[in-house]
């Protein structure tokens, strides 16, 4: 290959799964004309504008999954060289797809009571069969972002907790899960999102932090993967002005930050992959077309995620890198696509899912980790209020009687006692997380009118909606609104 064929393959630019006809056409272009290594995959242009309009959920398509399989196939077929093909998958397929396997998130996981890294290694081996099956190489995941600020917009849920020790050993047994399956992985967002209080899709963070601060906390998973062999890291967009003389410059473009701090300090000699370069902490910043790439590279990354400009940016670096900058680089994606089976490319067909397998794993891994947070459940106590008709049930934010309340199989009516299951409406903290303020005033009132046990079906982080949850007798979080979560819920309440 030529300097300019070499530089293609750092570019990995997004492919949207439901598009126009005309832009998969200018994504086949981009392979033919530009070479490109990589495509990274994601739901809809809807889906990925989500964060910068506001929006709390994605539209719901049809159809995703066979459409993801088909275009792998069309765009490999067209390829002189096989593509890297990447998602951002970080509980499973589901994050992206629809009628595929959903695991549960980071933060429910850091919560597991026994066990947990040898189940997360699980949770990442069984995501990473799932990729590998359907022709994805590399998953951009785990988060090892410690999440210590309670109002971060965009880690929360996404990240395995706000202990440095826990969130290490986590997010390294998901690394190990998936590499064992068979597909890559990554530690992100280096040096740490989850001390935030800024969402790096709309403007960019800063961390005021020293560096012997960070490296109490949010370098603490980072160097224990490195420590640990951990081949791709992904930097995020977010400025620490300790670390490069005051400046509030984006980790993902600081050659301080990439090359000084994370490859020579820290001793990381693997693969290092930008953060999406489309969004607005960096992507604002640079209006001509092409530079922000050359920024990245110069930094010290070796993969270019989601560039919106990669003809420009092939020509600007061409231009600026010395032809064993681009080596380096080159030599390295090309172990990577080796390791990973990329160059064995051969057409795939639709794979069925084991969901009888999915659902075994989902009831073991709630049977861990749903759990009394305050309070105590008495079992006996509340059969009796049963059967005397004495014990009543009320649930919010659900368009149909859930499979907990089925279970419960208890009246809403008036009663000594009561039980309130609350189904967060979204994993995201946006309008407190999907709740309504009017609601949440019922549920306070109601729980301050007599004896409550609170059920909690979603991201704990939207208990603080709930008011002092004193008031209640007990509160059982569960974590997650799976079917295998409510049966659990409802067995832990009756101790069978």
């Amino acid at each position: 290959m030529n300097n300019t064929q070499k530089i293609a393959q750092c570019f990995s630019p997004a492919a949207f799964i439901h598009d126009t006809e005309e832009n998969y056409q200018e994504i086949e272009k981009l392979i033919l004309e530009e070479e490109i290594g990589g495509l990274t995959f994601f739901h809809s242009r809807h889906s990925a504008a989500a964060n910068f309009e506001k929006r709390a959920e994605s539209l719901d398509t049809e159809g995703t999954y066979e459409k993801l399989i088909g275009l792998i196939n069309r765009y490999q077929k067209i390829s002189k060289t096989p593509l890297l093909i990447s998602i951002d998958g970080e509980y499973g397929l589901a994050m992206r797809i629809e009628k595929t396997p959903q695991y549960p998130f980071a933060i429910s996981l850091g919560a597991l009571k026994k066990d947990a890294e040898k189940w997360v290694e699980e949770v990442g081996y069984r995501m990473g069969l799932d990729m590998k099956n359907s022709g994805i190489h590399l998953n951009l995941s785990p988060c090892s972002d410690v999440n210590t600020n309670p109002d971060n917009p965009v880690i929360g849920y996404r990240s395995f907790g706000d202990n440095a020790e826990n969130v290490a050993k986590l997010s390294l047994a998901a690394y190990q899960g998936m590499k064992k399956a068979g597909i890559g992985a990554c530690l992100k967002h280096f040096p740490g999102h989850g001390d935030t209080a800024v969402d790096s899709h709309l403007g960019l963070p800063i961390l005021n932090k020293t560096k012997a601060q960070l490296e109490a906390e949010e370098l603490v998973p980072f160097q224990f993967g490195i420590d640990h062999g951990v081949e791709m890291i992904m930097v995020g967009h977010l400025a620490v002005p300790a670390l490069t003389g005051g400046k509030e410059v984006p980790a993902s473009i600081s050659r301080e930050l990439i090359t000084g701090l994370l490859k020579e300090e820290m001793g990381f000699t693997g693969l290092v992959i930008s953060d999406a370069l489309n969004m607005k902490a960096v992507a604002k910043h640079f209006p001509e077309p092409g530079m922000l790439e050359w920024e990245a590279f110069q930094a010290g990354n070796d993969i270019l995620c989601f560039s919106d400009h990669v003809k420009e940016g092939i020509e600007i670096i061409s231009n600026k890198a010395s032809e064993e900058e681009v080596d380096l680089v080159f030599e390295k994606i090309m172990a990577l696509k080796k390791k990973l089976g990329v160059f064995d490319f051969q057409p795939i067909e639709v794979p069925s899912f084991d969901w009888e397998g999915h659902s075994k794993l989902q009831k073991e891994l709630a049977e861990n980790y749903v759990s009394v947070i305050s309070g105590d459940i008495d079992s006996q106590t509340l059969k009796g209020l049963i059967q005397s008709g004495k014990l009543g049930y009320f649930e919010y934010f659900t368009s149909s009687p859930s499979l907990f309340s089925q279970k419960l199989g208890l009246q809403s009516d008036s009663s000594e006692k009561q039980i309130i299951a609350v189904f967060v409406p979204s994993h995201k903290p946006l309008n407190q997380f999907g709740m309504d303020i009017g609601t949440l005033e019922k549920i306070k009132e109601s729980a301050s009118s007599k004896p409550s046990i609170l059920v909690h079906f979603g991201n704990p982080l939207a208990l603080k909606h709930l008011g002092d949850l004193k008031v209640f007798e007990a509160v059982i979080c569960a974590y997650q609104g799976f079917e295998e979560v409510q049966e659990v819920a409802a067995n832990l309440i009756f101790k069978t």
